[in-house]
Protein backbone atom coordinates (compact mmCIF):
# COMPACT_ATOMS: atom_id res chain seq x y z
CA UNK A 1 0.00 0.00 0.00
CA UNK A 2 1.16 3.50 -0.75
CA UNK A 3 3.48 3.41 -3.74
CA UNK A 4 6.93 4.97 -3.82
CA UNK A 5 7.58 4.15 -7.47
CA UNK A 6 9.90 1.21 -6.79
CA UNK A 7 10.11 -1.96 -8.85
CA UNK A 8 8.74 -5.40 -8.02
CA UNK A 9 11.51 -6.11 -5.53
CA UNK A 10 10.90 -2.85 -3.69
CA UNK A 11 8.21 -2.33 -1.09
CA UNK A 12 6.15 0.23 -3.04
CA UNK A 13 4.15 1.08 0.06
CA UNK A 14 4.33 3.89 2.55
CA UNK A 15 5.07 2.86 6.09
CA UNK A 16 3.22 4.85 8.69
CA UNK A 17 5.81 5.76 11.32
CA UNK A 18 6.93 2.16 11.68
CA UNK A 19 3.28 1.11 11.84
CA UNK A 20 2.85 2.36 15.37
CA UNK A 21 -0.57 2.28 16.96
CA UNK A 22 -2.09 4.88 19.24
CA UNK A 23 -1.99 4.67 22.99
CA UNK A 24 -5.67 3.84 23.15
CA UNK A 25 -4.96 0.72 21.13
CA UNK A 26 -2.28 -0.63 23.44
CA UNK A 27 -4.73 -2.35 25.75
CA UNK A 28 -4.32 -5.99 24.81
CA UNK A 29 -7.21 -8.42 24.71
CA UNK A 30 -5.76 -11.90 24.50
CA UNK A 31 -8.65 -14.31 24.10
CA UNK A 32 -10.76 -16.22 21.68
CA UNK A 33 -12.51 -13.60 19.53
CA UNK A 34 -16.07 -12.62 20.28
CA UNK A 35 -18.01 -10.31 17.99
CA UNK A 36 -17.87 -6.55 17.62
CA UNK A 37 -21.64 -6.35 17.48
CA UNK A 38 -22.33 -2.78 18.48
CA UNK A 39 -20.55 0.30 17.08
CA UNK A 40 -20.06 1.62 20.60
CA UNK A 41 -19.08 -1.53 22.45
CA UNK A 42 -17.13 -4.74 22.03
CA UNK A 43 -19.60 -7.08 23.70
CA UNK A 44 -20.81 -10.38 22.34
CA UNK A 45 -24.38 -9.32 21.55
CA UNK A 46 -25.28 -10.63 18.10
CA UNK A 47 -25.91 -7.98 15.43
CA UNK A 48 -28.93 -8.02 13.13
CA UNK A 49 -28.64 -10.52 10.30
CA UNK A 50 -26.70 -8.77 7.49
CA UNK A 51 -28.38 -8.28 4.17
CA UNK A 52 -27.04 -10.14 1.16
CA UNK A 53 -23.89 -8.27 0.09
CA UNK A 54 -23.21 -7.20 -3.46
CA UNK A 55 -19.90 -7.49 -5.26
CA UNK A 56 -19.40 -3.72 -5.48
CA UNK A 57 -19.31 -1.17 -2.65
CA UNK A 58 -18.51 2.01 -4.57
CA UNK A 59 -15.90 4.73 -4.22
CA UNK A 60 -14.31 5.29 -0.82
CA UNK A 61 -11.13 5.46 1.23
CA UNK A 62 -8.55 3.34 3.03
CA UNK A 63 -7.54 4.22 6.59
CA UNK A 64 -3.82 4.42 7.32
CA UNK A 65 -1.88 4.97 10.53
CA UNK A 66 -3.62 8.19 11.55
CA UNK A 67 -7.37 8.49 11.37
CA UNK A 68 -10.40 9.90 13.15
CA UNK A 69 -10.64 7.12 15.73
CA UNK A 70 -7.99 9.07 17.64
CA UNK A 71 -7.34 12.73 18.38
CA UNK A 72 -9.30 15.61 19.85
CA UNK A 73 -12.94 14.68 20.55
CA UNK A 74 -14.29 17.75 18.73
CA UNK A 75 -12.25 16.97 15.63
CA UNK A 76 -13.23 13.30 15.67
CA UNK A 77 -16.89 14.21 15.97
CA UNK A 78 -16.48 16.60 13.05
CA UNK A 79 -15.13 13.82 10.81
CA UNK A 80 -17.89 11.41 11.83
CA UNK A 81 -20.54 14.01 11.02
CA UNK A 82 -18.82 14.72 7.71
CA UNK A 83 -18.76 11.07 6.71
CA UNK A 84 -22.34 10.46 7.84
CA UNK A 85 -23.53 13.24 5.55
CA UNK A 86 -22.36 11.21 2.52
CA UNK A 87 -21.37 7.70 3.68
CA UNK A 88 -18.64 5.98 1.71
CA UNK A 89 -17.05 2.51 1.88
CA UNK A 90 -14.03 2.40 4.18
CA UNK A 91 -11.21 -0.12 4.03
CA UNK A 92 -9.03 -1.25 6.94
CA UNK A 93 -6.05 -3.63 7.11
CA UNK A 94 -5.74 -6.18 9.90
CA UNK A 95 -2.12 -5.38 10.86
CA UNK A 96 -0.21 -2.15 10.29
CA UNK A 97 -1.61 1.16 9.07
CA UNK A 98 -3.05 1.82 12.51
CA UNK A 99 -3.94 -1.77 13.44
CA UNK A 100 -1.94 -3.82 15.93
CA UNK A 101 -0.81 -7.43 15.83
CA UNK A 102 -4.12 -9.36 15.58
CA UNK A 103 -2.72 -12.68 16.85
CA UNK A 104 0.49 -12.12 18.85
CA UNK A 105 0.67 -15.81 19.69
CA UNK A 106 -1.15 -18.82 18.25
CA UNK A 107 -4.80 -18.70 19.29
CA UNK A 108 -4.40 -15.46 21.29
CA UNK A 109 -6.12 -12.52 19.63
CA UNK A 110 -5.78 -8.76 20.06
CA UNK A 111 -8.30 -6.75 18.03
CA UNK A 112 -8.27 -3.61 20.21
CA UNK A 113 -6.86 -1.20 17.62
CA UNK A 114 -8.94 -2.66 14.82
CA UNK A 115 -12.06 -2.47 16.99
CA UNK A 116 -11.43 1.26 17.32
CA UNK A 117 -11.33 1.65 13.54
CA UNK A 118 -14.45 -0.45 13.05
CA UNK A 119 -16.36 1.67 15.55
CA UNK A 120 -15.38 4.75 13.54
CA UNK A 121 -16.53 3.15 10.30
CA UNK A 122 -19.87 2.07 11.77
CA UNK A 123 -20.55 5.34 13.57
CA UNK A 124 -19.86 7.25 10.36
CA UNK A 125 -22.19 5.06 8.32
CA UNK A 126 -19.50 3.56 6.09
CA UNK A 127 -19.57 0.17 4.40
CA UNK A 128 -16.67 -1.71 6.03
CA UNK A 129 -14.11 -3.61 3.95
CA UNK A 130 -11.23 -5.60 5.46
CA UNK A 131 -7.87 -6.17 3.80
CA UNK A 132 -6.36 -9.38 5.15
CA UNK A 133 -2.77 -8.16 5.49
CA UNK A 134 -0.34 -8.36 7.17
CA UNK A 135 0.68 -11.50 9.11
CA UNK A 136 1.75 -11.92 12.75
CA UNK A 137 5.47 -12.45 13.32
CA UNK A 138 5.22 -16.08 14.43
CA UNK A 139 3.71 -16.97 11.05
CA UNK A 140 6.85 -15.58 9.39
CA UNK A 141 9.47 -17.29 11.56
CA UNK A 142 9.54 -14.67 14.31
CA UNK A 143 8.91 -14.99 18.03
CA UNK A 144 5.36 -15.07 19.42
CA UNK A 145 4.18 -12.40 21.83
CA UNK A 146 3.05 -8.81 21.35
CA UNK A 147 6.28 -7.54 22.91
CA UNK A 148 8.25 -9.29 20.16
CA UNK A 149 6.38 -7.76 17.22
CA UNK A 150 8.82 -6.28 14.73
CA UNK A 151 7.19 -3.25 13.09
CA UNK A 152 10.00 -2.62 10.61
CA UNK A 153 9.23 -2.38 6.91
CA UNK A 154 11.38 -5.42 6.12
CA UNK A 155 9.41 -7.58 8.55
CA UNK A 156 5.95 -6.22 7.80
CA UNK A 157 6.21 -6.95 4.11
CA UNK A 158 7.06 -10.61 4.65
CA UNK A 159 4.50 -13.21 3.66
CA UNK A 160 3.58 -16.06 5.99
CA UNK A 161 5.76 -19.13 5.65
CA UNK A 162 4.05 -21.89 3.62
CA UNK A 163 3.66 -24.02 6.75
CA UNK A 164 1.60 -21.19 8.26
CA UNK A 165 -0.69 -20.47 5.30
CA UNK A 166 -3.48 -22.39 7.01
CA UNK A 167 -2.86 -20.50 10.25
CA UNK A 168 -3.34 -17.24 8.36
CA UNK A 169 -6.54 -18.62 6.82
CA UNK A 170 -7.76 -19.54 10.31
CA UNK A 171 -7.00 -15.99 11.47
CA UNK A 172 -9.05 -14.64 8.57
CA UNK A 173 -11.99 -16.79 9.66
CA UNK A 174 -11.60 -15.59 13.27
CA UNK A 175 -11.68 -11.98 12.07
CA UNK A 176 -14.82 -12.65 10.04
CA UNK A 177 -16.41 -14.13 13.16
CA UNK A 178 -15.37 -11.15 15.28
CA UNK A 179 -16.81 -8.65 12.77
CA UNK A 180 -20.00 -10.31 11.49
CA UNK A 181 -21.17 -7.02 9.95
CA UNK A 182 -18.23 -7.02 7.51
CA UNK A 183 -19.17 -8.76 4.28
CA UNK A 184 -16.23 -7.93 1.97
CA UNK A 185 -12.68 -9.25 2.37
CA UNK A 186 -9.58 -8.61 0.26
CA UNK A 187 -6.90 -11.29 0.47
CA UNK A 188 -3.41 -9.90 1.15
CA UNK A 189 -1.83 -6.80 -0.36
CA UNK A 190 0.32 -6.27 -3.48
CA UNK A 191 1.88 -9.76 -3.32
CA UNK A 192 4.01 -8.51 -0.41
CA UNK A 193 6.70 -11.07 0.37
CA UNK A 194 5.97 -13.08 -2.76
CA UNK A 195 8.71 -11.69 -5.00
CA UNK A 196 11.12 -14.47 -6.05
CA UNK A 197 14.57 -12.87 -6.32
CA UNK A 198 16.23 -15.94 -7.81
CA UNK A 199 13.76 -16.34 -10.66
CA UNK A 200 13.13 -12.62 -11.06
CA UNK A 201 9.37 -13.04 -10.98
CA UNK A 202 6.42 -13.16 -8.61
CA UNK A 203 5.84 -16.34 -6.60
CA UNK A 204 2.31 -16.51 -7.89
CA UNK A 205 2.03 -20.19 -6.98
CA UNK A 206 2.65 -19.35 -3.32
CA UNK A 207 0.22 -16.44 -3.28
CA UNK A 208 -2.50 -18.45 -4.99
CA UNK A 209 -2.13 -21.26 -2.46
CA UNK A 210 -2.53 -18.75 0.38
CA UNK A 211 -5.46 -17.11 -1.37
CA UNK A 212 -7.27 -20.41 -1.90
CA UNK A 213 -6.89 -21.43 1.73
CA UNK A 214 -8.24 -18.06 2.91
CA UNK A 215 -11.07 -18.18 0.39
CA UNK A 216 -12.13 -21.64 1.58
CA UNK A 217 -11.88 -20.66 5.26
CA UNK A 218 -14.07 -17.60 4.79
CA UNK A 219 -16.63 -19.42 2.69
CA UNK A 220 -16.75 -22.20 5.28
CA UNK A 221 -17.45 -19.57 7.94
CA UNK A 222 -20.21 -17.93 5.85
CA UNK A 223 -20.95 -18.71 2.21
CA UNK A 224 -22.35 -15.21 1.66
CA UNK A 225 -19.05 -13.47 2.46
CA UNK A 226 -17.57 -11.68 -0.56
CA UNK A 227 -13.91 -12.56 -1.14
CA UNK A 228 -11.56 -11.05 -3.71
CA UNK A 229 -7.94 -11.01 -4.88
CA UNK A 230 -5.20 -10.96 -6.00
CA UNK A 231 -4.49 -7.29 -5.06
CA UNK A 232 -1.63 -7.31 -7.56
CA UNK A 233 0.08 -4.09 -8.62
CA UNK A 234 -0.65 -3.42 -12.29
CA UNK A 235 2.90 -2.29 -13.05
CA UNK A 236 3.68 -0.89 -16.48
CA UNK A 237 6.86 -0.02 -18.33
CA UNK A 238 7.81 2.82 -20.64
CA UNK A 239 6.62 2.17 -24.23
CA UNK A 240 10.26 2.17 -25.33
CA UNK A 241 11.14 -0.75 -23.04
CA UNK A 242 10.68 -4.06 -24.80
CA UNK A 243 12.47 -6.34 -22.34
CA UNK A 244 9.64 -6.51 -19.79
CA UNK A 245 6.66 -5.22 -21.72
CA UNK A 246 3.86 -7.68 -22.39
CA UNK A 247 3.45 -8.17 -26.15
CA UNK A 248 -0.21 -9.06 -25.78
CA UNK A 249 -1.02 -7.02 -22.71
CA UNK A 250 -2.80 -3.70 -22.46
CA UNK A 251 -0.81 -0.81 -23.87
CA UNK A 252 -1.16 2.80 -24.86
CA UNK A 253 0.67 6.11 -24.81
CA UNK A 254 0.94 5.55 -21.03
CA UNK A 255 3.15 2.46 -21.51
CA UNK A 256 2.80 -1.32 -21.60
CA UNK A 257 1.88 -3.83 -18.93
CA UNK A 258 4.80 -5.61 -17.31
CA UNK A 259 4.92 -9.23 -18.54
CA UNK A 260 5.72 -10.43 -15.02
CA UNK A 261 2.44 -8.93 -13.82
CA UNK A 262 0.54 -10.56 -16.69
CA UNK A 263 2.03 -13.95 -15.80
CA UNK A 264 1.15 -13.60 -12.12
CA UNK A 265 -2.38 -12.43 -12.80
CA UNK A 266 -3.08 -15.17 -15.33
CA UNK A 267 -1.85 -17.89 -12.97
CA UNK A 268 -4.05 -16.68 -10.12
CA UNK A 269 -7.01 -16.27 -12.44
CA UNK A 270 -6.65 -19.82 -13.76
CA UNK A 271 -5.98 -21.54 -10.43
CA UNK A 272 -8.07 -19.56 -7.93
CA UNK A 273 -10.59 -21.46 -5.83
CA UNK A 274 -13.13 -18.76 -6.61
CA UNK A 275 -13.64 -15.02 -6.41
CA UNK A 276 -16.64 -12.76 -5.91
CA UNK A 277 -14.68 -9.82 -7.25
CA UNK A 278 -11.22 -9.08 -8.61
CA UNK A 279 -9.05 -6.51 -6.87
CA UNK A 280 -5.85 -4.87 -8.11
CA UNK A 281 -4.01 -1.61 -7.62
CA UNK A 282 -1.61 0.57 -9.55
CA UNK A 283 -0.37 3.92 -10.73
CA UNK A 284 -0.84 5.73 -14.01
CA UNK A 285 2.90 6.11 -14.48
CA UNK A 286 5.42 3.42 -15.52
CA UNK A 287 7.70 1.94 -12.86
CA UNK A 288 10.29 4.53 -11.89
CA UNK A 289 9.00 7.05 -14.43
CA UNK A 290 6.67 9.97 -15.04
CA UNK A 291 3.06 9.89 -16.29
CA UNK A 292 2.93 9.58 -20.08
CA UNK A 293 2.24 11.61 -22.11
CA UNK A 294 1.00 13.79 -19.22
CA UNK A 295 -0.81 13.32 -15.91
CA UNK A 296 -4.32 13.55 -17.38
CA UNK A 297 -3.74 11.44 -20.50
CA UNK A 298 -1.91 8.83 -18.43
CA UNK A 299 -5.18 8.02 -16.63
CA UNK A 300 -6.19 6.14 -19.79
CA UNK A 301 -4.11 3.32 -18.30
CA UNK A 302 -6.86 2.76 -15.72
CA UNK A 303 -9.44 2.26 -18.47
CA UNK A 304 -7.23 0.08 -20.67
CA UNK A 305 -5.97 -2.17 -17.88
CA UNK A 306 -9.43 -2.49 -16.32
CA UNK A 307 -10.91 -3.59 -19.63
CA UNK A 308 -8.03 -6.05 -20.07
CA UNK A 309 -8.70 -7.55 -16.62
CA UNK A 310 -12.44 -7.84 -17.18
CA UNK A 311 -11.89 -9.64 -20.47
CA UNK A 312 -9.47 -11.99 -18.70
CA UNK A 313 -11.90 -12.78 -15.89
CA UNK A 314 -15.13 -13.02 -17.84
CA UNK A 315 -16.44 -9.73 -16.48
CA UNK A 316 -16.08 -10.38 -12.73
CA UNK A 317 -16.69 -7.20 -10.70
CA UNK A 318 -13.45 -5.23 -10.54
CA UNK A 319 -12.06 -3.17 -7.65
CA UNK A 320 -8.94 -1.02 -7.42
CA UNK A 321 -7.78 -1.09 -3.80
CA UNK A 322 -5.35 1.78 -4.50
CA UNK A 323 -4.89 4.09 -7.45
CA UNK A 324 -2.21 6.74 -7.93
CA UNK A 325 -2.12 9.58 -10.44
CA UNK A 326 0.79 11.71 -9.21
CA UNK A 327 4.40 11.19 -10.34
CA UNK A 328 5.22 9.87 -6.88
CA UNK A 329 3.58 9.71 -3.48
CA UNK A 330 6.63 9.52 -1.24
CA UNK A 331 7.00 12.00 1.61
CA UNK A 332 7.17 15.55 0.29
CA UNK A 333 6.42 14.74 -3.34
CA UNK A 334 2.73 15.62 -3.00
CA UNK A 335 3.58 19.24 -2.27
CA UNK A 336 4.48 19.89 -5.90
CA UNK A 337 0.86 20.17 -7.06
CA UNK A 338 -1.81 22.59 -5.96
CA UNK A 339 -4.84 20.92 -4.42
CA UNK A 340 -6.93 22.14 -7.34
CA UNK A 341 -4.59 20.39 -9.77
CA UNK A 342 -4.53 17.26 -7.63
CA UNK A 343 -8.31 17.02 -7.36
CA UNK A 344 -8.69 17.51 -11.12
CA UNK A 345 -6.28 14.68 -11.95
CA UNK A 346 -7.92 12.50 -9.31
CA UNK A 347 -11.30 13.19 -10.92
CA UNK A 348 -9.85 12.19 -14.29
CA UNK A 349 -8.50 9.00 -12.71
CA UNK A 350 -11.85 8.08 -11.17
CA UNK A 351 -13.52 8.79 -14.50
CA UNK A 352 -11.06 6.50 -16.28
CA UNK A 353 -11.68 3.72 -13.75
CA UNK A 354 -15.44 4.00 -14.15
CA UNK A 355 -15.13 3.90 -17.93
CA UNK A 356 -13.13 0.69 -17.58
CA UNK A 357 -16.00 -1.00 -15.76
CA UNK A 358 -14.64 -0.67 -12.22
CA UNK A 359 -17.28 -0.90 -9.48
CA UNK A 360 -15.21 0.12 -6.44
CA UNK A 361 -11.98 1.98 -5.67
CA UNK A 362 -10.32 3.35 -2.54
CA UNK A 363 -8.40 6.56 -1.95
CA UNK A 364 -5.26 6.00 0.12
CA UNK A 365 -4.55 7.96 3.32
CA UNK A 366 -7.38 10.25 4.46
CA UNK A 367 -5.45 11.95 7.29
CA UNK A 368 -1.94 13.14 8.12
CA UNK A 369 -0.31 12.94 11.53
CA UNK A 370 -0.19 16.60 12.46
CA UNK A 371 -0.58 20.16 11.23
CA UNK A 372 -3.60 21.91 9.81
CA UNK A 373 -3.62 20.49 6.29
CA UNK A 374 -2.50 17.49 4.26
CA UNK A 375 -1.74 17.24 0.54
CA UNK A 376 -4.25 14.84 -0.97
CA UNK A 377 -5.96 14.03 2.32
CA UNK A 378 -9.71 13.90 2.84
CA UNK A 379 -10.00 15.86 6.09
CA UNK A 380 -7.78 17.96 8.31
CA UNK A 381 -5.74 16.14 10.98
CA UNK A 382 -7.72 15.38 14.11
CA UNK A 383 -4.90 16.03 16.58
CA UNK A 384 -6.27 19.51 17.28
CA UNK A 385 -9.77 20.46 18.41
CA UNK A 386 -10.06 22.65 15.30
CA UNK A 387 -9.22 19.71 13.00
CA UNK A 388 -11.46 17.29 11.16
CA UNK A 389 -12.81 19.74 8.59
CA UNK A 390 -13.34 18.69 5.00
CA UNK A 391 -10.55 19.14 2.46
CA UNK A 392 -11.16 19.41 -1.31
CA UNK A 393 -10.61 15.67 -1.84
CA UNK A 394 -13.60 14.92 0.39
CA UNK A 395 -15.86 16.88 -1.93
CA UNK A 396 -14.70 14.89 -4.96
CA UNK A 397 -14.79 11.43 -3.36
CA UNK A 398 -18.11 11.80 -1.57
CA UNK A 399 -19.84 13.37 -4.58
CA UNK A 400 -18.42 10.77 -6.97
CA UNK A 401 -19.67 7.95 -4.75
CA UNK A 402 -23.08 9.58 -4.32
CA UNK A 403 -23.56 10.22 -8.03
CA UNK A 404 -21.89 7.15 -9.55
CA UNK A 405 -22.30 4.37 -7.00
CA UNK A 406 -22.60 0.63 -7.74
CA UNK A 407 -25.09 -0.15 -10.47
CA UNK A 408 -24.72 3.19 -12.27
CA UNK A 409 -25.44 2.98 -15.99
CA UNK A 410 -23.17 5.44 -17.72
CA UNK A 411 -24.31 7.30 -20.83
CA UNK A 412 -22.57 8.89 -23.76
CA UNK A 413 -22.51 12.66 -23.97
CA UNK A 414 -21.58 14.95 -26.81
CA UNK A 415 -18.46 17.07 -26.47
CA UNK A 416 -17.56 19.82 -28.93
CA UNK A 417 -14.69 18.80 -31.19
CA UNK A 418 -12.56 21.67 -29.92
CA UNK A 419 -13.02 20.48 -26.33
CA UNK A 420 -12.35 16.75 -26.64
CA UNK A 421 -8.66 17.14 -25.80
CA UNK A 422 -9.30 19.69 -23.07
CA UNK A 423 -11.94 18.04 -20.88
CA UNK A 424 -12.67 14.64 -19.37
CA UNK A 425 -16.34 13.74 -19.07
CA UNK A 426 -18.43 11.08 -17.30
CA UNK A 427 -22.23 10.97 -17.23
CA UNK A 428 -25.28 8.94 -16.29
CA UNK A 429 -28.95 9.80 -16.85
CA UNK A 430 -28.94 12.57 -14.26
CA UNK A 431 -25.43 13.93 -13.82
CA UNK A 432 -22.47 15.00 -15.93
CA UNK A 433 -18.98 15.36 -14.48
CA UNK A 434 -16.63 17.61 -16.46
CA UNK A 435 -12.92 18.07 -15.69
CA UNK A 436 -10.84 20.88 -17.19
CA UNK A 437 -7.38 19.39 -17.84
CA UNK A 438 -5.80 22.80 -18.46
CA UNK A 439 -4.47 25.22 -15.88
CA UNK A 440 -6.29 28.14 -17.51
CA UNK A 441 -9.94 29.13 -17.98
CA UNK A 442 -11.79 27.69 -20.97
CA UNK A 443 -15.21 27.81 -22.57
CA UNK A 444 -16.47 24.24 -23.04
CA UNK A 445 -19.50 22.73 -24.74
CA UNK A 446 -20.75 19.47 -23.28
CA UNK A 447 -24.14 17.81 -23.70
CA UNK A 448 -25.30 20.75 -25.82
CA UNK A 449 -24.50 23.36 -23.18
CA UNK A 450 -21.70 25.89 -23.27
CA UNK A 451 -20.19 27.16 -20.03
CA UNK A 452 -17.02 28.67 -18.59
CA UNK A 453 -14.55 26.63 -16.52
CA UNK A 454 -11.69 27.83 -14.38
CA UNK A 455 -8.28 26.19 -14.64
CA UNK A 456 -8.38 22.60 -13.36
CA UNK A 457 -12.02 23.00 -12.41
CA UNK A 458 -14.19 19.97 -11.63
CA UNK A 459 -17.78 20.81 -12.55
CA UNK A 460 -20.98 18.86 -11.87
CA UNK A 461 -23.96 19.42 -14.17
CA UNK A 462 -27.53 18.20 -13.95
CA UNK A 463 -28.95 16.80 -17.19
Amino acid sequence: MGRDGGGPGASRWRLAAAFGVGAAALAVVLAVPGTLADPDSTGDRAPPAPSAPGPGVGWGLTHTEHSADEGAPAARARVEKLLRSRPMPQNEAIMGWGAGNPEPAPGRYDFAAMDSRMRLIRRSGGTPVITLCCAPDWMKGGKPGAENTDWSQENLEKAPLPEHYQDFADLAAAIAEHYPFVRHFIVWNEFKGFWDEERGRWDYEGYTKLYNLVHRALKKADRSLQVGGPYLGMDSVDPQHTDRGAPEGAEGAWGRMDQRVVDAFDYWNEHKAGADFVVVDGATYPTGGEPLPDAFAATDKFTDVSEWIRRRTGGLPLWWAEYYVEPADAAGAREGWSERHRVAVQAAGLTALAKGGVTSAFHWNPEAQAGTSCAGCVWRPTGRASGGGALPMYGLLSRFHAEFGPGTRFRRVTVAATDKERVRVLADDETVLVVNTLDRPISAEVDGRRFRMQGYEVKWLRR
